[in-house]
C-alpha cells in the first residue's frame, strides 16, 4: 500500500521520489533523535516534538545530515493544515519540512560527491514523507551541495526549495537565455525573489509585481520594474510583452494577464497546479485523471488561442541546478531573506506566526 501511495504521490506533484541506489542499505551510529511529527492534519497545536524518533538504515544513494537549521516554507503550514492528505493520511505520522543546512553525519555507500563532515544544504522533494524538522534528516545525493562558506546555516536553509522551484519553471521548462524578458508575478515571496536573481543572473530584463513593501529589495536584486499591486493597475503598468511568465499567486485573474502578456511561442508557468487538491477531492483514482486532464485542456487551448505553452510547476531535484544556486549565493547574487528565528521547541510558535501572517517574511527554525 505504501509503494502504492509513494508511486501516485509522484503523479500528484509531477516529479518523482528520491532515487534509490543498488546495494546493501547502511547502518549510522544514529538509530534514534528528536523531531517534530505530525499525527493528524489540523492547526500548530497538532505538531508533536519527540525525542525518540527512529532513523532509518540508509539506503545506498542517501545522506545522513546533522540538522543546524530548516526553514518553514508554506508547502509545509499547508500539509499540517491536510493539503495532500490523499497521500499523506494513511502515512501518518509525518515528519514536515523540506529545506536543511547542516553537517554529513553518515554516507550510503554509492555516494561519492559528499563526505562526512562537510557542511551541505539542500532540499527533499514536495512528497517526501520523512522531512527535515528533524536533528538527523535523510536525504538523496542529487539533493544537497555544499553549503556556500559565505552564508551561515540559517541563511543557506531558507533558499534551496523555493530557489530550485523558480530554478524548475525558468531553466528548466522556459529555458530563459539572456536578453529576454521575463514577468515574475509575486516577487516578493521566496520563489518569485529567488526567480528574479536567477533570471537577472542569466541577463533577462525582469518586472514584477509585487507588495510596496518589496519594491527596494527587488530593484536592488537588478530587477527593471516592479509594480505595487496593492495601489496600482499592475496590469495597465506592466509595459510590453514577455518570453516568459512565472506566477506564483495562480489566481484566475493573473493567469489571465500572464496569458496576454505572453509572445507567441513564450511559457507561462503557474505554482498553483490543481493536481493536489483535486485528488484530495475526488480521491488519487479519480482526482489524478481529472488533473491530467485538466492541464492537457489548458495546454492545448493556450497553445492553438495564444501560440504559447501552458504548465504548472513544482520543486525537483536538480544537481546541475543546485550548484548553480550554491555558486550565485556564495557570490551575493542569490539571497533570501530570513524575517524571523525561532528554536526547533517553538515550532508550534513559528508556524502560528505564519498562519496568522504575524510574519510574512521567512522563517526559519534552528538546532542545537
Amino acid at each position: 500500500m505504501r509503494s502504492l501511495l509513494r508511486r501516485s504521490s509522484e503523479m500528484v506533484l509531477n516529479g518523482g521520489m528520491s532515487k534509490t541506489g543498488v546495494g546493501e542499505l547502511r547502518r549510522s551510529m544514529v538509530t534514534s533523535c528528536r523531531a517534530v511529527l505530525l499525527p493528524r492534519f489540523g492547526g500548530p497545536e497538532v505538531l508533536e516534538l519527540r525525542d525518540d524518533v527512529d532513523v532509518p538504515n540508509l539506503k545506498p544513494n542517501e545522506v545522513l545530515v546533522r540538522a543546524r537549521a530548516v526553514s518553514v516554507n508554506p508547502l509545509d503550514t499547508r500539509m499540517r493544515a491536510g493539503y495532500g492528505r490523499s497521500i499523506y493520511e494513511p502515512l501518518l505520522p509525518v515528519i514536515l519540512g523540506r529545506d536543511i543546512s547542516g553537517e554529513i553525519a553518515a554516507v550510503g555507500n554509492s555516494v561519492r560527491s559528499l563526505t562526512v563532515g562537510q557542511e551541505v544544504f539542500g532540499a527533499l522533494h514536495p512528497t517526501a514523507v520523512r522531512g527535515t524538522y528533524t536533528d538527523y534528516a535523510i536525504l538523496a545525493e542529487d539533493e544537497l551541495t555544499l553549503k556556500p562558506e559565505s552564508i551561515s546555516h540559517v541563511e543557506a536553509s531558507a533558499i534551496p526549495f523555493a530557489a530550485l522551484t523558480a530554478w524548475r519553471a525558468l531553466r528548466s521548462t522556459a529555458r530563459i537565455k539572456q536578453g529576454q524578458r521575463v514577468l515574475v508575478v509575486g516577487g516578493g515571496g521566496a520563489v518569485g525573489f529567488s526567480a528574479i536573481q536567477l533570471a537577472v543572473a542569466v541577463g533577462c530584463h525582469v518586472s514584477t509585481t509585487c507588495g510596496g513593501e518589496s519594491i527596494d529589495r527587488i530593484l536592488a536584486a537588478g530587477a527593471e520594474q516592479a509594480v505595487d499591486y496593492t495601489s496600482e493597475d499592475y496590469e495597465a503598468s506592466i509595459k510590453g510583452y514577455f518570453d516568459a511568465v512565472l506566477d506564483t499567486i495562480g489566481v484566475p485573474e493573473t493567469e489571465r494577464m500572464g496569458i496576454n502578456l505572453l509572445k507567441r511561442g513564450g511559457h507561462y508557468m503557474t505554482l498553483q497546479g490543481e493536481a493536489a487538491s483535486l485528488a484530495d477531492m475526488y480521491g488519487l483514482a479519480i482526482g489524478i485523471p481529472i488533473a491530467t486532464a485538466m492541464l492537457a485542456s489548458k495546454q492545448i487551448q493556450y497553445r492553438f488561442s495564444h501560440g504559447i505553452e501552458y504548465s504548472w510547476t513544482y520543486m525537483r531535484a536538480d544537481a546541475e541546478g543546485l550548484h548553480e544556486i550554491r555558486r550565485l549565493s556564495d557570490v551575493g547574487k542569490l539571497k533570501v531573506p530570513v524575517e524571523k528565528t525561532f528554536p526547533i521547541v517553538q515550532v508550534r510558535e513559528a508556524h502560528e506566526a505564519k498562519d496568522k501572517r504575524i510574519i510574512s517574511g521567512k522563517v526559519v527554525l534552528e538546532l542545537d
